[in-house]
């Protein structure tokens, strides 16, 4: 059994090398944290709604990575939200912040319809060799304004572990004169150099002295650095719709004293507003805050998953509309070459040799979309390149290759470019997996197309289910089309929405365009359509507190988890 485990070790490394899943001595993760400073919009009389956006530049194109909180009315906002990044001290990493006013009307069309209201572009490494790093915030045309921008860098330490937080309040101050104080609450951590940094703010419960607010997740390392004694200050406020809170009262604390809430106990506070106990000798207290969870929740990796037994199941989808051309014709994308593969080829090899890693049976479901196929020659979207519906598997990459190509001469080529079929049909299998609540299986689905999709509206439908399912979508276009909406699936220009507005769960979905690695290795493609797949299994398993199964039934093993 130990050769068998050794072996699943050495398979994983060969594959997580080319990848750069394991951190190398040059990769480190940091956390970024973001204020602004006299940020204003182009209506002088009221004050914006700041989201500050981070973009990545990758191959010449500025990607989305993440974003702020919206804060309303506010022109000095300090986010609670934190990025986490990967930084590689032999790249240059270039970064953007973007901060745009986020009109609450216009909250479900990303930035589209918001007021960009500055910028400011570096390198990772820059604000890593800083600690911290201020610039001005340059609006349309780099003119700079008034505003700046702060960004603070932090390392992360080996504990990646998160604390469930849940905290209640009852007889809080009443602030407002017509009707009850709106509480909410921020928890700062307190550095060793006298500063404090926030770590979280809860939502704003509106006029209520006896506040729940909702369950919250931040990592310890975040919350107190991994010394679970450093001095925490959490402060009560009253929201105010001009931006100029109320302060209710406040409290210190510890990572230590908090604990004292799990296995369903209850940690309280007194909440003091310092003037009011000095200035009163009758003063008690503004209030009692509550701590009614503390659970600690630990965050495994993409290796405890796949060393536990998880399976990749690879599913690929191949485009055969019309639009790719005569396949007899040498300008084809799908024309068969005796000595140099075409595009697809190239694509479904690269990807699938690193997948086929993590697959014991080495089996993988090959289906193809866009073509009329015999007998009787009706449009399919989800038919077995194999034309063997009972059994679509093939044996191997090669055997996908080789059913790749034995299919071209016997379809013919058509449209329209559906593929929420196909991520459908794969979510079903997907979503018995979900039902067994054990990191069994995992499934990537691989479509590779040439043009833009006319099933836009289903497609979103679709991804938007599968982002609560154990499933990634990762689509290569091949060729040379106007691939604009494939980003908006993959989330670039903010949350991607079902047709009904209902958001995805998880980001799910990776678009490359193959032509930007026409001149690279197949490892550059195949490391960057697969970069987010590890993060996707753990988001996935952890966010359902499902830990990795253990790596043998036979052997014994200590369950690591929640």
């Amino acid at each position: 059994m130990s050769r068998v485990v050794n072996r699943m070790s050495n398979i994983y490394e060969s594959a997580a090398n080319t990848l750069g899943l394991f951190s190398s001595p040059c990769l480190t993760k940091v956390e970024l944290r973001v204020s602004c400073k006299g940020i204003s919009d182009r209506d002088a009389l009221s004050k914006p709604d700041p989201c500050v956006i981070l973009k990545m530049q990758s191959h010449g194109q500025w990607l989305e990575v993440d974003r702020t909180e919206v804060i309303r009315t506010c022109i000095n906002p300090v986010f609670s939200k934190v990025y986490t990044v990967d930084f590689y001290f032999e790249e240059v990493q270039r970064l953007r912040f973007e901060v745009h006013d986020i009109d609450s009307n216009h909250l479900h069309n990303g930035v589209k319809d918001a007021e960009f209201l500055g910028g400011m572009e570096c390198t990772l490494g820059q604000i890593i060799s800083q600690r911290k790093l201020s610039k001005s915030l340059l609006k349309q045309g780099n003119t700079a304004g008034k505003s700046s921008i702060t960004v603070i860098a932090e390392e992360l330490s080996g504990n990646d572990d998160y604390v469930e937080l849940i905290f209640s309040a009852r007889k809080l101050d009443d602030k407002d004169f017509f009707s009850k104080s709106d509480p909410f609450l921020e928890i700062f951590r307190m550095n060793d150099d006298g500063t404090q940094q926030l770590v979280h703010r809860t939502e704003v419960i509106m006029n209520n002295l006896n506040p729940m607010w909702k369950s919250f997740k931040v990592s310890v390392n975040s919350l107190c650095s991994g010394d679970h004694d450093r001095k925490l200050k959490l402060i009560v406020w009253d929201w105010d719709s001009n931006g100029k809170h109320d302060f209710i009262g406040e409290f210190t604390s510890t990572f230590v004293e908090m604990r004292g809430a799990m296995d369903g106990r209850q940690v309280q506070w007194e909440c003091i507003n310092h003037k009011y106990k000095l200035k009163k000798k009758s003063y008690k207290n503004s209030g009692i805050v509550i701590l009614n969870l503390c659970k600690i929740h630990k965050m495994h990796s993409f290796l405890d998953y796949i060393m536990g037994g998880c399976q990749i199941q690879f599913t690929v989808a191949i485009d055969f509309t019309a639009s790719n051309g005569d396949p007899r014709n040498s300008c084809s994308l799908h024309y068969i070459h005796p000595y140099q593969p075409n595009e697809y080829l190239k694509a479904l090899v690269a990807v699938g040799e690193i997948c086929q890693d993590y697959d014991s049976d080495k089996m993988f479901p090959a289906f193809g979309f866009g073509a009329r196929i015999p007998p009787d020659f009706k449009v399919s979207h989800d038919f077995a390149i194999n034309f063997n519906e009972d059994n679509p598997e093939c044996a191997g990459i090669q055997g996908v290759v080789e059913a790749y190509q034995k299919c071209l001469p016997k379809i013919q080529l058509y449209g329209p470019t559906n593929i929420a079929p196909i991520i459908q049909k794969v979510a079903i299998s997907a979503s018995e997996e979900m039902h067994t609540k054990e990191a069994t299986q995992y499934f990537i689905l691989l479509i590779l197309t040439d043009g833009v999709i006319t099933d836009m509206a289903d497609t979103r439908d679709a991804i938007v289910h599968a982002s609560h399912l154990p499933m990634s979508v990762i689509i290569v276009g091949v060729g040379n089309a106007d691939f604009s909406d494939m980003q908006m699936l993959d989330g670039d220009d903010g949350i991607l929405r079902s047709p009904k507005g209902e958001p995805v769960l998880r980001d799910i979905v990776q678009f490359v365009p193959f032509r930007n690695f026409k001149h690279a290795s197949p490892a550059a493609l195949a490391k960057s359509v697969l970069a987010e797949v590890p993060n996707q299994v753990v988001d996935y398993y952890n966010g359902k507190a499902i830990p990795p199964k253990c790596l043998s039934d036979y052997e014994s093993c200590q369950t690591v988890g929640p």
